[in-house]
């Protein structure tokens, strides 16, 4: 409104410069960019990503597969866990485990895996997560995770846009304040040397 009301003011002031109006109209222009553009470009990218983490989803839930596994015997503890079975709290404390797990094609495998059983001995069972080899993979997304990103990746991309739309504004009045200078520093040339002179110049 600020923005308008200064286009308005400055249409027929007796002051105005030419570079004042057009300042005043970029200011509007970036003005409606922010108020429609940045929006729409976070919703466009927020539903772009949504869709495509959710056929990532899909895909991971077609390609992945929770088996139980069977612990053997605890793990030398100096020995790395390569795989956390199972999304969990942050601080829970896991144990690495040697344990045995039949894949979805039937095969039997063995290996150290991590398990976040409070107590390991040897016939506890827990779920990990194979792909139909019975390699270990991790666990899928969900689709609630899917769609914060999403509306992360929208928040993130209205931001960037806004920004884009007020640097580009900033580089427009920079750009208008220097060829100001510029004039008024060939202006002071001009009448620089007459200046206080009563009759300069007749």
């Amino acid at each position: 409104m600020r923005t308008a009301t200064g286009v308005w003011r400055w249409r027929h002031n007796p002051l105005r410069r030419a570079t004042d109006l057009f300042e005043a109209w970029v200011a509007l222009v970036a003005a409606v960019l922010l108020v429609t553009a940045a929006p729409a470009v976070g919703w466009i990218t927020a539903n772009l990503t949504d869709e495509s983490l959710r056929q990532s989803v899909r895909m991971q839930r077609q390609q992945r597969h929770a088996v139980t596994a069977t612990v053997l015997r605890p793990a030398p503890p100096h020995k790395p866990a390569p795989y956390d079975p199972e999304s969990s709290a942050v601080g829970e404390q896991r144990r690495p485990v040697v344990a045995k797990w039949k894949a979805a094609d039937g095969s039997r495998h063995t290996g150290t895996v991590s398990t976040v059983l409070r107590t390991v001995r040897p016939g506890d069972t827990f779920t990990i997560w194979t792909d139909p080899a019975g390699r270990i993979v991790n666990r899928p997304m969900d689709a609630a995770t899917a769609g914060v990103h999403g509306v992360l990746a929208g928040i993130g991309a209205a931001f960037a846009a806004a920004g884009l739309v007020e640097c580009a504004r900033r580089l427009v009045v920079w750009r208008l304040v220097r060829r100001r200078y510029a004039r008024l520093d060939r202006g002071w040339a001009a009448a620089g040397p007459d200046w206080g002179r009563t009759g300069a110049g007749s």
